[in-house]
């Protein structure tokens, strides 16, 4: 089997009345995504995606990389994955770049399961059919009992976790914690994302006030770049501490364990590298005694690679489930996600065990067109008008 195309489709969903979630950043109006295809000579299409600027992904994959893949048998997935970082090196490393050759990495593991009529769970040395999987959502809203009854639709979906976005103000956060904490019930658990907001000083007073309320984790109270920060933080407070989903690559997930910065590592395969990069981040955090709960806010492909390694990983603890109404976690497969008491079902289909409706793929790629356009993008915000700087957090 050899490589003989590689293929990036860039998809678009625009929210309806271009009103989404509202957050941090302002009011999201429609959602991006690329998907990555790597086709062979043989029966088999290997499904990837990539989470990143699409306008770029695409000239990356296309033009830079699939010239020097072409041709070659696509099992060779770690040397391909070494020569597709050097060649990005000095413009890659963090970025666009590192997600682009991660999409590609994806749909090489996609390639490998199906030649051998494994699951990549399974290649990954593990039996785990599953990963337990949390529901993503509880955006700001100005009646915090619409979380409490979001929070209770999740549990009524098969979660057993869901995740809440902070950072408006203190008594807005802490009714909106105790809020989705009554929606989710007893034996269920909430999980905190702090949106970037939060003084030291603050994360330290909201992270004593969620520890006492059990939440599951505290996640990204800062900015990414700001690691002292969140080695200053940790020893003071008693729920464990994530960030993760704005870093690339082993170099930036090694400087952040090494500093003793977080209890929780959130690397995405989509986002960080693709599944070998993130295995490698992942086992880095095992050595380290910490878990690993993958980020996922793209597309059900990314969302299923990430959970075959969370499965795979002994230290994995959970995915991320988008659920915000997004079609490309909703409709993009021809099979619906399936999960259970808190898990989602990996099944035992060779590869990441997925198909794509192309019915659905091709509405979603008309709608992208040939190049971005303006709008709110929940992680890219195209356009001056919507770009919004949310009040002081005080």
């Amino acid at each position: 089997m050899k490589i003989e195309r590689i293929e990036v489709v860039n998809l678009r969903f625009d929210y309806p009345g271009g009103t989404g979630f509202r957050y941090a950043g302002g009011t999201v109006t429609s959602r991006v995504t690329s998907l990555v295809l790597v086709h062979t000579d043989g029966l088999h299409t290997g499904l990837g995606a990539a989470y990143s600027h699409p306008d770029l992904v695409k000239p990356i994959v296309e033009r830079h990389l699939a010239p020097h893949l072409v041709g070659r048998d696509p099992g060779e997935i770690e040397d391909i994955w070494a020569l597709t970082y050097e060649l990005t090196r000095w413009y890659g490393r963090k970025g666009a770049a590192i997600s682009a050759l991660g999409g590609i990495d994806i749909a090489l593991w996609d390639l490998r399961g199906k030649a051998a009529g494994k699951p990549v769970y399974e290649l990954l040395g593990s039996e785990r059919a599953y990963s337990p999987a949390y529901a993503s959502g509880l955006f700001w809203t100005d009646d915090v009992t619409e979380l409490e009854e979001e929070a209770g639709r999740h549990v009524d979906r098969g979660f057993r976790r869901v995740k809440m976005r902070l950072g408006r103000d203190p008594a807005y956060d802490l009714a909106a914690v105790d809020a989705a904490g009554r929606g989710a019930g007893a034996g269920n658990e909430v999980i905190v994302d702090g949106s970037h907001r939060y003084s030291l000083e603050r994360a330290e007073s909201m992270g004593n006030e969620l520890a006492a309320r059990g939440v599951y984790w505290f996640e990204e109270p800062f900015p990414p770049e700001e690691i002292d920060a969140y080695v200053a933080l940790r020893p003071r407070i008693a729920v464990p501490l994530a960030a993760g989903e704005n870093d690339f690559g082993v170099q930036g997930f090694r400087e952040m364990i090494r500093a003793g910065a977080l209890d929780v590592v959130q690397p995405d395969a989509c986002r960080a590298g693709g599944i070998t990069e993130c295995l490698r981040i992942g086992r880095m955090a095992n050595e380290a005694g910490l878990g690993v709960a993958t980020h996922t806010w793209s597309d059900a492909v990314a969302l299923v690679a990430n959970a075959h390694l969370v499965a795979a990983l002994p230290n994995g603890l959970t995915v991320e489930v988008d659920q915000t109404g997004s079609p490309f976690i909703e409709e993009l497969l021809t099979e619906p996600l399936r999960i259970d008491d808190g898990k989602l079902d990996l099944g035992d289909a060779p590869g990441l065990g997925i198909e794509l409706d192309h019915e659905v793929v091709s509405r979603l790629a008309d709608a992208y067109g040939d190049s971005m356009k303006d709008g709110n993008y929940s992680d890219l915000i195209f356009g001056k008008e919507y770009y919004t700087v949310a009040p002081p957090f005080e």
